[in-house]
């Protein structure tokens, strides 16, 4: 018996990890030693007093039932008193904070709460791959922002298509940056806010690196921004500022409207955060300061042993201020594709190439700091000795 598929799962491409995932297993199951810089999934441990948290909170019978759509007051009690810290924003833990099973998730559903067929949803090109598919499955249009060196991979509000606003009514952006590393400051922000409000359209921010700073960088949030609350919500995540990307929690903030609309959208699709993990969260925040700069340090020593490898190979590359990824220029006669090819395939190294974020990634590769200094190094000689 044959299925058809639904037009909006035809209309999506291969998903970018699940391919490399792919490749990556069938070159292990070759007994190869694979050196994998490629999914940014952190290879430190979750902290010690986080998981001594959640196996407290699991083995409470109050843990165990349906968690509540809008989350544990606790949790979001924490997150306020954190984001007060950390932005010095005041933001209502009673209709400003939404719980996520990470943020991923509420990135995909938010266009299900306000995109009709034929909207326009404004994103980055290249960007993360779940901007594009949350919006084709509300049968949204994209309509991309190219992302250029030369602008320092911020896009050009100006050059958007005047002839396509009134139909745009979403606009995601990503800062610091995935896949790129690059950074913004405060005025970035006001200028998309006020654009936003210009144009009466939802601003939906990706924060996901937001702690992941290097050499002094410390990332805003938009909602520092005046006015931003009136057309904003921001999405944060605990995966990488924590190591907890299998625990999957995260958090929405900002615009109290925009963030009951995806309550609902999820209260329709899943049942919220198991409690033991929010009361994980709760443990995470509040001891934010004793385990963030140990952390930075790892990410930040392995980002100059790779770019000083590279660089030393010939490559040209500039050293990110945040993120744990590392972007550059393919060298000449390569595309985003065959080097990537060539290294998992000669020197059994994965990365990722530029292409599979987007039409303007093509030229370029991203190195993830998941592996210690040691497989860097070992990485870098590879390649001088099987591919240069």
């Amino acid at each position: 018996m044959k299925f058809e598929r639904s037009e909006r799962l035809k209309k999506l491409p291969p998903y970018l990890f699940v391919e490399i995932d792919r490749a990556k297993k069938k070159a292990r199951d070759e007994g190869r030693d694979i050196i994998d810089l490629g999914i940014g999934d952190p290879d430190l441990p979750t902290p010690k007093f986080v998981i001594d948290a959640m196996n407290k909170a699991m083995r409470e019978p109050k843990n165990q039932r349906y968690p509540l759509d809008a989350g544990l007051p606790e949790f979001r009690r924490a997150i306020s008193k954190w984001f007060k810290k950390r932005y010095g924003v005041d933001l209502d833990e009673n209709g400003e904070i939404l719980p996520l099973i990470g943020s991923k998730e509420g990135i995909s559903h938010i266009p299900l709460a306000f995109i009709n067929p034929g909207d326009v949803v404004l994103m980055p090109d290249p960007c993360y791959p779940p901007y594009k598919s949350g919006t084709w499955f509300a049968g949204g249009e994209v309509e991309l922002m190219p992302l250029e060196a030369k602008n320092h991979f911020l896009p050009d509000l100006k050059a958007i298509n005047h002839n396509i606003l009134h139909k745009v009514r979403m606009l995601f952006i990503n800062y610091p940056n995935n896949p790129t590393g690059a950074v913004c400051d405060k005025r970035f922000f006001e200028h998309v806010v006020d654009f936003a409000r210009q144009h009466n359209i939802i601003v939906c921010h990706d924060a996901a690196y937001s702690e992941m700073g290097y050499d002094g960088y410390r990332a805003p949030s938009i909602l520092e921004v005046d006015g931003a609350k009136d057309v904003a919500i921001e999405f944060h995540s605990l995966s990488k500022t924590f190591n907890m990307t299998g625990w999957r929690l995260g958090f929405a903030c900002g615009n109290p409207e925009l963030v009951a609309a995806l309550a609902k959208v999820k209260s329709n699709i899943d049942s919220g955060v198991f409690f033991a993990i929010q009361r994980a969260g709760v443990d995470a925040l509040e001891n934010y300061d004793r385990h963030i700069k140990p952390t930075l340090k790892i990410y930040e020593d392995r980002r100059n042993c790779l770019v000083e490898g590279l660089r030393s190979l010939g490559w040209s590359l500039e050293s990110p201020k945040a993120t744990f990824y590392v972007w550059f220029k393919v060298p000449p006669r390569y595309t985003s594709a065959l080097l990537a090819k060539e290294l998992l395939d000669k020197c059994d190294i994965v990365a990722t190439p530029g292409n599979g974020f987007g039409a303007n990634g093509e030229g370029y590769l991203r190195m993830a700091l998941t592996v210690d200094k040691k497989r860097i190094k070992e990485a870098v000689e590879r390649i001088r000795k099987r591919l240069i």
